[in-house]
């Protein structure tokens, strides 16, 4: 049974979302700030944290942050919460290592149905990223680990989110095909039609390119194709068993 940690300092919040996940099968633990949040994680290792960005003392960028650093705690899929509108907050919820964002106020069934996405993808549903019996996936400078989920580049370790990860996986894994945005959010991260937002794809393509490519503005790896979506160019891939 997945355990969910809600994180947010709105108690009616939390008492709504926990009862709507308890009736959907859910383990659920809460937290009313960052601190006390990061204490459970540790204890319990939740499969995902939903966790808000606005809270007093810890809040949630801070706390993913802490999260990420953790070796035991760093793939957890987290879904942020924020204030509808609020597109600076969720910028920098995915540029410090989160998953997905939501907008409050929301939909229960909405939230059910990432939360959904996010378990399939961490329990490794989609298995056609990784090449059979190969263990990496090498183009140029970039070496993956499928089986310890790291990333060199040029021979040094480079930190990704996990929702990073399996994008690059993906792409690296289908070289020489487009991909819309609505495409990669169903293939790679699992997600149902119209349960996310296809920016939010965007977002981890930007972020994913500040790592890897020496010029993010003009990209060589992960390419944009206008008004189609994103490829990997297939003289680029190199499949290494």
């Amino acid at each position: 049974m997945a355990q969910v940690l809600i994180v947010d300092d709105e108690a009616d919040l939390v008492w709504g979302v926990r009862y709507a996940l308890l009736d959907e099968g859910y383990e659920v633990a809460a937290a009313y700030n960052g601190g006390d949040a990061l204490a459970l994680a540790r204890e319990h290792r939740p499969d995902v944290i939903v966790l808000d960005i606005i809270m007093p003392g810890l809040d949630g960028i801070e706390l993913c942050h802490e999260l990420r650093r953790d070796a035991g705690l760093g793939s957890i899929p987290i879904l942020f919460l924020s204030t509808r509108g609020a597109v600076a907050d969720r910028i920098r919820g995915l540029d410090e290592g989160g998953d997905d964002y939501l907008g409050k106020p929301f939909d229960l069934a909405e939230l059910k149905a990432r939360i959904r996405a996010l378990l399939r993808r961490s329990e490794g549903a989609h298995r056609d990223v990784v090449v059979e019996n190969s263990k990496f996936l090498m183009v140029g400078p970039l070496r993956l680990d499928l089986g310890a989920k790291s990333l060199e580049v040029q021979g040094a370790p480079v930190s990704v989110t996990p929702a990073e990860f399996a994008l690059l996986a993906f792409m690296l894994a289908h070289p020489g095909e487009v991909f819309s945005a609505r495409q990669l959010l169903s293939q790679v991260w699992g997600y149902p039609p119209g349960t996310s937002d296809p920016g939010l794809v965007r977002w981890h393509v930007k972020n994913l390119r500040a790592k890897i490519e020496e010029d993010p503005a003009n990209p060589i790896f992960i390419r944009t194709v206008p008004r189609y979506g994103y490829i990997l160019d297939r003289r680029l891939n190199e499949i290494t068993h």
